[in-house]
């Protein structure tokens, strides 16, 4: 039986959530992305359900801890709108299978006796398996190489399938506490010159999934998939000798090569009306320099 965690509702709702005080919003998964959503989403007045594994307090919610992995029961909720935003526990194909097939499964079940209006699903562009720096979009078929991409690329069938559903494929998430990159020149591990990248700060993850929701919310054609990414592709050596400039640190080795991986496009995106706070790596890493200095003071 799910744990649930009732809190008081926050004084009073904003207009803007009035609508969908009958059915609300439920988040499954409050992560990084999701926590930061949640927030957003009740500043704005929306009625919110949070399903989470494990326990959370935020004022103005209901949360409900749960394992999505194992079957539970929904019954009492009909919510208008979802966002299922779910991270596994570990990057292997059980832990993926896991949390995306039989997780998606288990929500279906728990929602049998409820449509809502819509889904949103956030998946990731590891579905597209394109290897040759080629521009990629919502057009181009997958070419699925990992078994992460499968996975998911399962997950967002069944997910079409079942519901109303919109899926975000976001590419590689930065933002606050995400330092890969600096660790990546901490360690001088060399990087391929003709390695492309793709990224979105995190804060367009979410301000792209409150954008679909007001989309969705004025009943106007959404697409089934989207691509999360900002305006600029770059090499990852571009953005690593431009990190290690502006930290003061040793560009790594180059290790020259082929163009790799792909190129994505956010046209889709920007078409739909959403504006990107962050529009390249340059305006997103500026906004954490300091936090990276300080981690690098550490060492």
């Amino acid at each position: 039986m799910a744990n649930i965690n009732s809190f008081t509702p926050l004084n009073p709702p904003l207009l803007r959530g009035e609508a969908d005080r009958q059915g609300g919003i439920l988040l499954i998964g409050c992560g990084d992305v999701g926590l930061r959503l949640a927030n957003k989403l009740i500043s704005i007045g929306h009625q919110l359900t949070i399903i989470k594994r494990s326990p959370l307090e935020l004022a103005g919610v209901t949360v409900i801890n749960q394992d999505v992995s194992q079957p539970f029961s929904l019954s009492s909720l009909s919510p208008d709108y979802i966002f299922i935003i779910l991270s596994p526990s570990a990057s292997t194909p059980e832990a993926y299978q896991q949390v995306f097939m039989d997780g998606l499964k288990n929500i279906a079940q728990a929602l049998a006796h409820h449509q809502p209006k819509r889904v949103f699903f956030v998946s990731s562009s590891s579905v597209f398996g394109q290897d040759a720096g080629q521009w990629v979009d919502e057009q181009t078929p997958p070419e699925v190489a990992g078994f992460n991409g499968q996975i998911l690329l399962q997950a967002e069938a069944l997910c079409l399938q079942t519901w109303p559903s919109t899926i975000l494929r976001c590419a590689g998430i930065y933002g606050e506490g995400r330092l890969r990159l600096i660790n990546w020149l901490k360690a001088a591990k060399p990087v391929e010159t003709g390695l492309w990248s793709n990224r979105i700060h995190i804060e367009d993850v979410v301000g792209i999934l409150l954008h679909l929701l007001a989309v969705a919310q004025t009943e106007q054609h959404l697409s089934p998939v989207y691509l999360g990414v900002d305006d600029c592709p770059v090499l990852q050596a571009e953005v690593l000798d431009w990190l290690a400039e502006q930290l003061a640190l040793t560009p790594v080795p180059k290790t020259n090569t082929a163009p790799r991986n792909k190129r994505l496009s956010n046209q889709a995106l920007k078409q739909l009306g959403y504006v990107f706070q962050y529009t390249d790596y340059k305006q997103g890493y500026r906004s954490l320099i300091d936090d990276s200095r300080a981690a690098l003071s550490e060492f």
